[in-house]
């Protein structure tokens, strides 16, 4: 039986940060059912208050005490946060001191940086960036595949839309997809509209048997997800990009968050901080 405990991400802005830097430390723990709770814009001392007092009761509650992963900014709120009854993980008072003393000079402490419009550029690239994605997902349009940083080809349902999203949005990145189908298949090759670009393109593949599993999800007991058409697909799509000669990658056992990055990394493409 897993161990149940309440994990509380506790931010004075919108919790993104307390979150994404709280759960990179929580999937360390096995055997732990965490059920975790955002309270996010703790800016004041009222805030602060009820806060503590969500996180005192839950604790009263359980009887274990509650672990409070915050990024308050603010010192004398995240000190506030500190009397709670709970283990209280505070990020930027462990690390902004650290860097003040290493930097010699006092942080600004102003909450929000992280997320601000500081760099109005930044942002409005990452905006283009998802309107270009949204344009050419699933092969919606070839127009302007010239502007793409990466074309994903493969396969319905091996993960391209959600690994293209996860660029635009998260890296800032201009990502096009195309789906691969019987008429390409039957071709042989990529088509042309897409091979012209070879030096964007990235291919996905996936399991035959993992993608029968997603594929029945969709439409159960068709042709579609069939094992199969699963195993024709899988096999004729990789045939075609080693034969173009592009990068595959095996979206089976992969986050997508592992996907953009190794897609990054391997088209030596700089994503964009925000």
């Amino acid at each position: 039986m897993l161990n149940r405990r309440a994990v509380f991400f506790v931010s004075d802005q919108t919790g993104i940060t307390a979150e994404a830097m709280g759960n990179s430390l929580l999937t360390q723990f096995d055997g732990f059912d965490f059920k975790k709770t955002t309270i996010p814009f703790v800016n004041s001392e009222e805030a602060a208050d009820r806060a503590i007092a969500q996180i005192n009761a839950c604790t009263a509650n359980d009887g274990t005490r509650a672990i409070v992963i915050s990024s308050i900014v603010d010192e004398r709120l995240s000190e506030r946060i500190r009397t709670c009854d709970a283990r209280v993980l505070d990020f930027f008072q462990t690390f902004i001191a650290p860097l003040e003393q290493e930097l010699n000079a006092k942080s600004s402490h102003a909450a929000g940086r992280s997320h601000g419009l500081r760099n109005s550029i930044e942002y409005f690239t990452r905006i283009e960036a998802v309107n270009y994605t949204l344009a050419h997902d699933d092969g919606q349009s070839t127009k302007e595949l010239g502007r793409a940083q990466v074309i994903l080809v493969g396969v319905s349902r091996c993960g391209k839309t959600p690994t293209s999203l996860y660029l635009g949005l998260q890296c800032g990145i201009r990502c096009a997809n195309y789906p691969l189908t019987p008429d390409d298949f039957e071709r042989g090759a990529l088509p042309d509209s897409i091979v012209r670009h070879r030096d964007r393109l990235f291919g996905l593949t996936i399991s035959a048997e993992r993608l029968q599993v997603i594929r029945h999800e969709r439409k159960p007991d068709s042709m579609y997800s069939s094992a199969k058409q699963c195993r024709y697909e899988v096999a004729s799509a990789e045939r075609m990009m080693e034969s173009a000669g592009i990068p595959i990658l095996n979206t089976s056992t992969k986050s997508i968050e592992e996907l953009a990055t190794t897609i990054l990394m391997e088209r030596k493409i700089d994503r964009h901080m925000f």
